[in-house]
């Protein structure tokens, strides 16, 4: 599905609000209620939009340390990869897991309360992810710039 001028500010209207009304809606994007609510509903089908989330403060949470890891495999066929894989998503404190080119396999981001807690997690839980071969990480000191919004 090719996208137009007016899914396109649909996308951009609600990644800056996912709470905006449907008559709000479609008075910025300029279309009347109903087209618009239908564009929404057939750009949730289609997978455009995949879900409507909360953004948290994680300061306010006490969740301000954030570690950036990258991961090395000792094997890489599919069943190690797929293993790998499966087992990040029950990590919760593994907000981002990415494949990556070069000579690391991924790039995980994790966000916790304390440099004690990452110690804690990395010893009972990312060491033991199958396959793992190596794990390098990277504390960020301060968070310059954090967006959800997709340049489109």
């Amino acid at each position: 599905m090719k996208l137009d001028k007016f899914d396109t500010q649909i996308l951009r209207t609600l990644q800056k609000n996912a709470t905006i009304s449907m008559a709000d809606l479609s008075l910025q994007v300029g279309l009347s209620h109903t087209p618009c609510w239908r564009r929404v509903k057939r750009l949730e089908a289609d997978g455009y939009i995949q879900r409507k989330v909360t953004l948290l403060n994680s300061k306010k949470l006490n969740l301000s340390v954030s570690v950036f890891i990258y991961v090395s495999l000792k094997n890489h066929d599919e069943n190690a990869l797929d293993d790998f894989e499966t087992a990040v998503q029950d990590i919760d404190e593994v907000v981002e897991c990415h494949t990556t080119s070069g000579d690391r396999d991924y790039l995980l981001k994790v966000i916790v309360t304390s440099i004690e807690e990452y110690e804690h997690l990395l010893k009972s839980k990312l060491t033991h992810l199958p396959n793992v071969d190596h794990l390098s990480s990277t504390f960020a000191l301060k968070q310059v710039k954090y967006t959800t919004e997709l340049p489109i």
